[in-house]
């Protein structure tokens, strides 16, 4: 734990006061870095941070952020000072190598970057018209050396005008067939854009081995792909996922073997670990196929917990938080009560649907960088600062120097 820190978790009888008094700390601040809302409720089980005031950073950390052009104005002000990058997600482009804007305009945040000492960081990816990673459209490029210098040509003139500092290739479900065309894409890009004064990180699919089977892995050369660009994200989140069974979104011991892998092939200055800024609430029973969980925030999880007066629980292997409860009917609803622990009011006839929600706290953000300073990693990259979790950022800078 990062001198001046401490996490409390919430037990039966805790309110906001009594931990504030243990303390000694200011109950405002307990309130606002963890995004208590009036009537100041807290869930048994909840992780708090606070924040006891000195800091002493183990070293620095390049910090990347990506967000939507529709991320909110406020949002985006209050996490800037927290990232060294802000990847702007993102671009796309057709066959021939052309450039496809997004819906939304991004100077406004490529201005607002650079008024809070972040770089801008142009993310291209090969999205068809339904919003989904096209392997096709990959192939059709890589493949044919005049689209990918039409394709450079047109990402250096346009970073050249908008103000961007840097390229972040995303591209995901690559053909094996496709996988050394990538890499030589990725190196002549960042040639080209080393250049002109830019740099390039690329998105990596979690391996845990070199020859691992599927189309997310079998595409990427980890060793060649960190030759090539200047720094890469490990994409290590997504075990929980929208149509899978429900799991911790980043279970720790699953990001520890893909980060044993990664630093046996790519130098650990130049890996940046992914982090979820994200959890899942999961309808059950589950049903392949059929289920669908529903994305939330770190925040908006608790609160669940909090209306429905439920416990959260910490799975110590994944060091991720979850809970689960019953979604009971309109009339059945019983609100939750002021301190934490009131003994879990009665729920109708339970005759509700069952939910379990799995999530990010300080707690599991504290074992992710536990990792980072183990391996002696570069950076990290949050997928993605929609939402703000302000206890993660808080945290975040009592375990780091933010690179700017």
């Amino acid at each position: 734990m990062p001198e001046g820190t401490a996490i409390y978790v919430v037990q039966r009888g805790d309110t906001v006061d009594s931990i504030a008094a243990a303390y000694g700390v200011n109950v405002e601040n307990i309130i606002r870095d963890n995004q208590i809302l009036y009537p100041y409720e807290l869930a048994l089980g909840q992780a708090l941070f606070i924040d006891l005031g000195t800091r002493q950073p183990y070293r620095s950390l390049r910090v990347t952020g990506y967000a939507y052009p529709y991320i909110e104005r406020q949002v985006l002000e209050d996490t800037l000072p927290y990232l060294s990058e802000l990847a702007i997600f993102s671009y796309g482009f057709t066959t021939e190598g052309e450039l496809v804007y997004p819906a939304l305009p991004d100077d406004w945040m490529i201005a607002l970057a650079l008024e809070y000492g972040t770089a801008p960081i142009l993310t291209l990816t090969p999205l068809d018209e339904q919003g989904r990673f096209s392997n096709y459209l990959i192939h059709s490029v890589v493949q044919n050396p005049e689209a990918v210098d039409r394709l450079i040509d047109n990402l250096l003139s346009l970073m050249g005008e908008k103000g961007y500092q840097g390229l972040d290739i995303d591209f995901e479900y690559i053909l094996a067939q496709d996988r050394d065309a990538f890499t030589d894409f990725v190196r002549r890009t960042a040639e080209r854009m080393r250049e002109n004064g830019y740099h390039t990180s690329v998105a990596l699919a979690p391996k845990t081995s070199a020859d691992q089977k599927g189309t997310l892995y079998e595409g990427k050369d980890y060793r060649a792909l960190g030759e090539a660009a200047d720094h890469v994200l490990l994409m290590t989140y997504e075990w929980g996922y929208t149509y899978g069974p429900p799991m911790a979104v980043a279970p720790l011991h699953q990001v520890r073997r893909v980060v044993e892998y990664a630093v046996t092939e790519i130098p650990p200055e130049k890996i940046d670990l992914g982090i979820p800024n994200y959890g899942y609430d999961w309808p059950l029973p589950f049903v392949r196929g059929e289920t669908a969980a529903t994305s939330i925030g770190n925040v908006q999880a608790v609160r669940i917990a909090i209306q429905q007066d439920v416990p959260i629980q910490f799975d110590e292997t994944a060091q991720s938080p979850f809970f689960t409860y019953i979604q009971e009917q309109e009339e059945n609803n019983v609100p939750g009560g002021g301190a934490a622990g009131n003994g879990g009011a009665e729920q109708g006839d339970n005759t509700g649907v069952s939910h379990e929600v799995w999530f990010e706290d300080v707690r599991s953000y504290q074992g992710k960088f536990d990792l980072i300073r183990e391996f002696g990693l570069g950076g990290c990259g949050y997928w993605q600062i929609m939402r703000w979790f302000a206890a993660n950022w808080k945290l975040l800078y009592k375990n780091f120097y933010i690179e700017k």
